[in-house]
């Protein structure tokens, strides 16, 4: 081990910076943001040192580097462009028994500057050593993407409920269950980060007054259209903590190799006219697995509150008072208008969108004339089966025969296919495409030829 890790507490200690320029900037920052007494040596200033200094935030000291300027220091950055200077700093600072940190020559340094991923209180670093810088920041941005932004609001909380976990739960097992409970509780995240405090007592109220053995909870997750790399980060962290997977035909089988590899992965597909299992049976069973203490995951193609009956879920579990969360997904109105490349909304087109669903009802109660309008785009969900009737009430209530319109095939995916035409051949295309498809209506589909990426 090259250098021991090590957390150091720099509020109100002081701590010199030897310049002042781009690179001194990054440094300076992350040195205020410790809350250090800071002092900077340089013989110019950038205007951000000197708006600094302006309000009192650093302390500026003119001219070439002084070693007198390391006296009660607790460390030492050199951050000039003249490499004999820099070295001059580090000497001064090692005779002087003071950590100093290198910033062109890591592996010279006494003490680096590791690559920081902060959710204060909890902070991870990554280091390299000095050796290989570009791969400490590319896995810091792989653990950015995989630590939710509340888990510092978790952790704060968690420090102040130690005694209490620990007079209440006697045994290690009780007790690690129910801080596994306490972290994987969507509901006290989201409640923490609205700043709602009341609300969220109450809820660590409950966690402790459950039963720990059989506490379970939702989380609907739009899983977004297709493509693996629309997944939210939240929906990605609640997949990989899942007990229970219950999914639908449309998430892809890129989206559920990111699942957590030993969750049990129900499949509840639907197809327009055939049903695999009734949406009575689905809420059941989302509820029977909650009530047996699991954590699911109920994986919706888009997002589950656009078409998805997302809402539907939600009652059943709220009767039966199992908590629950929502993960909007992208939904395959704004995912395959932009793959294709047709936009929704255009100054010149389009000043208004409405997402239909294509299940009509026989009592006709959809509004025809409103749909028929000018100036608006029309995206119509499951609609293949009912595309002559869609065709025949849009041109009888008023909408020019010639309206350009697309299907998208498998929207999103590497096997999206896209079929355009105008609204006189709707029934035609919806003949040349399988399910899923998507129905985009109004003049922005004349757009795609020229702002379509692939």
């Amino acid at each position: 081990m090259d250098y021991f890790p090590l957390f150091c507490r720099l509020q109100g200690r002081r701590c010199l910076l030897v310049g002042a320029g781009d690179v001194a900037e990054r440094k300076a920052r992350l040195l205020l943001e410790a809350g250090a007494d800071l002092w900077v040596g340089a013989p110019d200033f950038s205007p951000a040192f000197l708006q600094w200094a302006q309000q009192k935030a650093v302390t500026l000291l003119p001219g070439h580097f002084d070693p007198a300027w390391l006296t009660g220091c607790w460390l030492v950055v050199a951050a000039t462009s003249d490499d004999v200077v820099n070295q001059q700093v580090a000497e001064a600072a090692e005779k002087q028994q003071i950590f100093c940190n290198l910033v062109d020559a890591p592996q010279q340094a006494s003490a680096i500057m590791p690559s920081i991923i902060d959710r204060s209180p909890l902070m991870v670093a990554v280091s390299s050593g000095g050796r290989a810088p570009v791969l400490a920041r590319l896995l810091r941005e792989k653990l950015e993407a995989m630590l939710p932004q509340h888990l510092g609001q978790l952790a704060q909380r968690a420090g102040t409920l130690r005694d209490r976990v620990k007079k209440q739960f006697g045994s290690l097992n009780a007790r690690r269950h129910f801080w596994e409970r306490f972290f994987h509780s969507e509901r006290l995240a989201q409640t923490l980060a609205n700043g709602d405090s009341e609300r969220a007592d109450q809820i660590t109220d409950a966690l402790f007054s459950a039963d720990i053995a059989s506490q379970g909870e939702v989380a609907l997750v739009g899983a977004g259209p297709g493509d693996a790399g629309l997944l939210t980060l939240k929906g990605l962290q609640l997949m990989q903590q899942a007990d229970v997977i219950v999914y639908d035909r449309l998430v892809s089988d890129e989206i559920l190799n990111l699942v957590r590899r030993d969750a049990e992965r129900i499949f509840v597909g639907k197809r327009a006219g055939y049903h695999c299992v009734p949406q009575d049976a689905i809420n059941q069973l989302l509820c029977e697995q909650a009530l047996r203490g699991k954590r699911v995951v109920r994986l919706k193609g888009g997002d589950p509150f656009i078409f998805g009956r997302g809402g539907e879920e939600l009652e059943a579990l709220a009767q039966l008072k199992i908590p629950f969360s929502v993960v909007p997904g992208i939904t395959a109105a704004s995912g395959c208008a932009a793959y294709s490349g047709i936009p929704l909304t255009h100054r010149d087109h389009a000043q208004s969108v409405r997402l239909v669903t294509g299940h009509l009802q026989k009592s006709g109660t959809l509004a025809w004339q409103t749909l028929a309008a000018e100036q608006q785009t029309l995206v119509f969900y499951m609609g293949l089966a009912q595309a002559g009737e869609i065709q025949q009430q849009l041109i009888k209530n008023g909408m020019r025969s010639d309206m350009p319109v697309a299907l998208v095939e498998n929207g999103t995916s590497t096997r999206q296919r896209v079929v355009t035409g105008t609204l006189n051949e709707l029934e035609a295309l919806a003949g040349q495409v399988n399910s899923p498809s998507l129905m985009i209506i109004g003049s922005v589909v004349s757009l795609r030829d020229s702002l379509r990426w692939f």
